[in-house]
């Protein structure tokens, strides 16, 4: 089959993988096995040695995830990609893979409050330190950058604040200093694709919607292959040092010229951080996944459709205070969900339910289809209250700076009937709304 660009086409055939060898069975099988064997100690040295790849132990690489890891990487326009347990797993390998202790990365002030939580306090005590700008003016990231500088990340669709980042003018930024930027893509998967845009690396939860049915966890890191890790060897030291786990191997090197890819980071991230650290994704989570994959393309356009009739509704009911949506912002940060969204605007949307607090946690309670859990990109639809549950363990200063009101309702708008979605929301505005029993009295 010749190669397609379509993400409904590469869902279902990306990786080259057209059926097992061993069986010629069509569905990808789960390769529920932690070893492999050699074919003989030849073999086997050279692929401890580095001197050809192949899999040599499921906690660095496994047949089932492969081939999520191929379908994934084209779908992003990325040249490879490495599987982890969850998303959290790949925004800390991400930061690893070029972090050690002593140096620095920007980030975002627009995140999701668990990845606040790993870059303020876990990756500190780790010797990291977590710089952060607010991207409303992409210039706030060169002015925090210095020689320990390696990095730049952000969220392509920042859960909750909904601002579209400024992908290609940080890039840019960058670039300028050697500084590739990682781009968090959980929330836009299929309609945007930051590595086109000059991101080097994109993650992934793809628990979210690239899993899309809330039954497994996992994440990912994907190589842009578009970054010179060798260009400024002060700027990256892990790439342009020796390694002595390795013989001495410089990966901004040998990775190159063992592969014929600029695919140094994907590399490293595989035969370091997976090695050391584990984390690995199942190979049952992977398959699980890659179900999920088959019809991510299909689902986004109906999220993004259906959340385009909620936020029309929303924006004229009484009982609603605000609604926070990617193309409600204004001005520049409003521009950008054209400049960088094709195909919708996402599926996630936040509301300010009039009365505050008290009114937010009965429209909550009131609701009957959405479910009340923490998770976004479900294929049913989902509601929670962030500042007491998924951004609880922040400061207010924290929770301001990420969009998270007292009042604030995040939903992530799924795939059932539109009317139905919208009759559900209507009756828990309007429950919202009545005075209690108690005030009554």
């Amino acid at each position: 089959m010749s190669k397609s660009t379509n993400p409904e086409t590469i869902a279902l055939h990306g990786g080259d993988y057209r059926s097992d060898p061993a069986t010629t069975a069509v569905a990808v099988p789960i390769y529920r096995t932690t070893s492999y064997q050699f074919n003989n100690t030849d073999h086997a040295a050279n692929l401890f040695g580095l001197k050809e790849f192949g899999n040599i132990y499921t906690r660095i690489m496994n047949p089932t995830n492969d081939v999520l890891e191929k379908r994934v990487a084209a779908l992003e326009n990325g040249l490879a990609c490495v599987t982890v347990g969850s998303g959290q797993a790949a925004s800390t390998f991400a930061i690893m893979n070029m972090c050690q202790s002593g140096d620095n990365f920007i980030s975002s002030t627009d995140l999701y409050g668990g990845t606040v939580n790993l870059f303020t306090h876990t990756l500190k005590k780790l010797g990291i330190e977590c710089r952060y700008a607010d991207p409303s003016d992409p210039k706030n990231f060169e002015k925090l950058v210095d020689d320990k500088t390696r990095c730049f990340y952000a969220e392509t669709l920042p859960n909750p604040y909904l601002r579209v980042f400024p992908i290609k003018e940080v890039s840019d930024i960058g670039r300028k200093h050697n500084i590739p930027l990682i781009m968090d893509n959980t929330a836009a998967p299929i309609i945007c694709k930051p590595l086109d845009h000059g991101a080097a690396i994109v993650v992934h939860s793809l628990t979210k919607f690239i899993g899309g049915h809330g039954t497994v966890i996992g994440g990912c890191l994907v190589d842009g292959g578009n970054f010179d890790w060798t260009a400024d060897p002060k700027r990256q030291p892990l790439y342009n040092e020796p390694d002595h786990s390795y013989g001495g191997a410089v990966w901004g090197e040998v990775v190159p010229q063992l592969t014929g890819a600029n695919v140094a980071f994907a590399v490293r991230a595989r035969v370091c951080l997976l090695r050391d650290l584990g984390a690995p994704l199942a190979p049952d989570n992977a398959w699980g996944i890659i179900q999920g994959l088959e019809t991510a393309p299909l689902r986004m356009k109906q999220h993004c459709s259906n959340a385009e009739k909620v936020v029309d509704f929303l924006t004229k009911h009484k009982n609603v205070e605000r609604v926070i949506y990617p193309t409600l912002h204004k001005g520049e940060v409003g521009n950008r969900a054209k400049k960088y969204f094709k195909g919708g605007n996402g599926a996630l949307c936040g509301i300010e339910v009039k009365g505050g607090v008290e009114a937010g946690k009965k429209f909550i309670e009131a609701l009957k289809m959405f479910y009340h859990v923490a998770n976004i990109g479900d294929a049913r639809s989902l509601a929670i209250h962030p500042a007491t549950t998924t951004h609880s363990q922040l400061t207010e200063k924290e929770l301001l700076a990420a969009g998270v009101t007292p009042g604030y309702v995040r939903l992530s708008i799924g795939i059932e009937h539109p009317d139905d979605i919208i009759a559900d929301l209507k009756q828990a505005l309007d429950a919202s709304g009545k005075p209690s029993l108690k005030a009554v009295g």
